[in-house]
């Protein structure tokens, strides 16, 4: 009972209670984890079985760091035997066990987004429709919302006020296409994302034994993240629950972002309706940030009306005001931020790791990225292109696919003719049509050509005949071949470690690493299989861990890196430096968003999320003027820094750039200044702000055109704040673009621009 020690009043409370619904509101950096945790380990040691423990996260991360916590209190043994993941990969194990009863095979393929897209465009292909209005991409995340909210394709197509929305958008074709994509995932014994909780719902509702079965099962169901559930996702915990209503879900409204994905905030706000005898617990102190942070985020999400109120505290330090800088451009944004990174990283010797830029859109990388080069400071992009993404990675798992279930349409294609063997796109469209023609699996043609009539010559039939022996061969070992061993072979025999071992670039050297890394992956997980007492370590194992990975599971090696992302790829996530950038009207909030209160007040949300990643200190930034679809265009700052009490917030001096003509010393790095109360005449296409200081309108012309730049010479000593001292070799340009060379004996020679640079005259 000594972990209990561990937990403050609230968090005690939530734990020990074991019996009938609850909810846990979990503020921001509150210790929700912890209470999930505990409160597992305290049900096993109160004699509840680990068998008939039901945990849900949103990310296979956050699953086996519970594990791990929960091993080290109740013993690892009892801690594998807890039923606890992601939503998709706890109903992919359930659907393993009862997938022929919705006629699908046991071993059925998860496709992946590229998958499911890479379908899509056949499909329109093969229903002659133009591409450019039937996107793979939107007609996807069309499929999705109906999936989400559990609409089969017949209800699709029979659905008036669905089938008008299509008509009205140009695309009337939707419902047909939604019914072949069914019939071919089908076909193929292939589910997506989305049909592993759809299909769970269909299989509760449909078998009652079946939901009967797993009811007595899961006598305790815990929820994390419930704020984030969709309708299929609430609908499956509420049938599961409804026969003992053990069900603890924990969450923070104030942190429901995912509304573009099918979350419904509603799912947690109306827990009580659902559960009117259930109990509430409140959890209010926040571990993680600085007083002045805490306080700021309660100023911003107390603006929103849709909220279960909570009043969130710290004890940690005061720590300094937040940073609202101004910056005449994107351009110089980046700048100021990567300036301000280097500075507080070398005057707090902070890691690079320690810092994180948040921004509303990925497309506003690219003036981040541009300016943390040129500093050569390391970064990251979370988010970017997965390892299992890669097209050397995808042809691997194709052949592993394909090995499992020969009916994987996707597989098959990616594969049939890779290494080259002779039989060409002309004779896969022909394969294809046939499939088609005659209802069948693209496996059933290749294996049987003949007996639906294709005529193929007699070396691509030869070619045909070979390939199919060779998966043939390795399915015979599927069953009884560890993953890795068999994984190897499959590598090996297929000829594909051959081919890209002959290419000796080095992106083709690069591409034969990334295969031997993912046979270290294999080797990892049959090894670590078989010390947990699993009695399968297959191939088909294996392909459900790596269909399920997210975002968050992938690892870098090399961690010392800021870190890039969007503010929703931050979520759960902790930074002590924390940018958020881009902070200005029509891109946080986005233009969109303003059309409903519902919408602004989930951008307000996003907003708090984003300033509860920072434990020490953040800076909030916004421009003047950025480049939207090549156009250059004033902007206004958000007004999300309204809505953050003045007091908490150190905002932009008078007529100044927060960056051209900013103190030397690190953003971060100054302490708190006063603000001046004299007011300038602020740029006639602005409506003014109630909190932030007006710009004169002259400012974009001139950001940093100082006497220094009009009146340096060569032959001039100058000073820089991190290059030390050095001699202007040549001036050239005109100001405001002026360009010194110069020579620094601490780092060489340099190009700089002297509206940026900063530089002291020293003679």
């Amino acid at each position: 009972m000594d972990y209990l020690n561990e937990l403050n009043e609230s968090q005690r409370a939530a734990v020990l209670h074991t019996e009938g619904p609850s909810m846990v509101i979990a503020g921001a950096g509150s210790g929700k984890t912890r209470v999930l945790t505990y409160k597992i380990a305290h049900l096993i040691q109160q004699g509840v079985d680990p068998f008939n423990i039901l945990a849900l996260t949103f990310t296979n991360k956050a699953a086996r760091e519970m594990k791990e916590r929960i091993g080290q209190i109740i013993g690892e043994a009892e801690a594998r035997n807890i039923w606890m993941g992601t939503f998709h990969s706890v109903f992919a194990r359930i659907l393993r066990f009862e997938a022929e009863k919705l006629g699908y095979p046991s071993n059925f393929t998860i496709y992946d987004t590229a998958d499911s897209k890479s379908l899509l465009k056949s499909i329109i292909k093969d229903m002659q429709l133009d591409d450019k209005i039937y996107k793979p991409g939107l007609v996807l995340g069309r499929i999705s919302a109906a999936k989400n909210n559990l609409i089969s394709p017949q209800a699709y197509k029979e659905n008036s006020d669905v089938a008008g929305e299509d008509h009205l958008s140009g695309r009337p074709k939707l419902a047909d296409i939604y019914h072949a994509y069914a019939v071919r995932c089908y076909r193929a014994g292939a589910m997506d994302f989305d049909d592993l909780l759809y299909n769970t719902n269909v299989l509760l509702r449909d078998y009652p034994d079946v939901l009967h079965k797993y009811q007595h099962k899961y006598n305790h169901i815990l929820v994390d993240e419930y704020q984030d559930t969709n309708y299929s996702q609430y609908l499956i915990v509420k049938k599961l629950a409804a026969l003992n209503e053990n069900l603890c879900v924990v969450g923070d409204d104030a942190q429901s972002i995912y509304a573009f994905r099918g979350a419904d905030i509603y799912n947690i706000l109306n827990f009580k309706k659902d559960y009117p005898d259930y109990k509430l617990f409140k959890l209010e102190q926040n571990y993680r940030s600085t007083q002045t942070i805490v306080n700021a985020a309660n100023s911003i999400i107390d603006k929103n009306k849709n909220q279960i109120k909570k009043k969130v505290w710290t004890e940690n330090e005061e720590g300094a005001a937040i940073e609202v800088k101004c910056c005449v451009s994107d351009s110089e944004e980046g700048f100021m931020v990567a300036n301000s990174i280097f500075d507080t990283q070398m005057s707090e010797q902070a890691l690079y790791s320690d810092f994180a830029i948040l921004y509303r859109t990925n497309a506003q990388s690219r003036s981040m990225e541009e300016a943390l080069r040129k500093l050569n400071i390391p970064y990251r992009i979370y988010g970017g292109l997965s390892f299992y993404q890669r097209k050397e990675i995808k042809d691997l798992l194709a052949y592993f696919r394909l090995t499992a279930n020969p009916n994987d349409e996707e597989a098959l294609k990616r594969i049939i003719n890779y290494p080259a063997r002779g039989i060409g796109a002309t004779t896969v469209d022909r394969i294809v049509a046939a499939a088609l023609e005659n209802n069948v699996a693209l496996w059933d043609i290749v294996t049987e050509p003949q007996q639906f009539n294709i005529s193929l010559r007699s070396n691509i039939a030869q070619q045909i005949q070979g390939f199919v022996s060779m998966i043939r061969g390795f399915r015979n070992q599927l069953a009884t071949a560890s993953a890795y061993d068999l994984g190897h072979l499959i590598a090996s025999s297929s000829g594909l470690l051959r081919d890209l071992h002959a290419d000796k670039t080095p992106e083709g050297v690069s591409r034969y690493e990334n295969i031997q890394e993912l046979l270290n992956g294999l080797k990892n997980f049959t090894e670590q299989a078989i010390a947990d007492g699993r009695e399968s370590h297959t191939l088909s194992d294996f392909l459900i861990d790596v269909a399920l990975l997210t975002d968050a599971d992938q690892q870098d090696d090399d961690n010392n890196k800021v870190t890039l992302m969007t503010i929703h790829a931050a979520k759960g996530l902790e930074f002590p430096y924390i940018y958020v950038v881009g902070m200005e009207e029509n891109l946080f909030p986005s233009q969109m968003a303003l059309e409903s209160r519902s919408g602004l007040e989930e951008e307000r949300r996003l907003f708090y999320v984003a300033l509860t990643r920072a434990e020490k200190r953040a800076m909030l930034s916004y421009a003047l003027s950025r480049y939207k679809w090549g156009n250059l265009q004033r902007c206004e700052p958000s007004r999300f820094i309204d809505d953050i009490d003045e007091k908490y917030l150190n905002l932009p001096p008078k007529q100044q750039s927060s960056f051209a003509h900013s103190e030397t010393r690190s953003a971060f790095g100054t302490k708190y200044r006063p603000r001046t109360s004299p007011e300038a005449e602020q740029p006639k296409s602005f409506e003014p702000r109630k909190n932030l200081k007006k710009v004169q309108s002259n400012m974009a012309s001139a950001p940093g055109d100082n006497a220094l730049g009009l009146a340096l010479a060569v032959g001039d000593e100058v000073e820089h704040e991190r290059f030390g001292k050095g001699k202007v070799l040549q001036l050239e340009g005109k100001s405001p673009d002026t360009k010194a060379t110069v020579f620094f004996p601490a780092v060489g020679q340099k190009q700089l621009l002297l509206r940026f640079a900063r530089l002291r005259l020293l003679n």
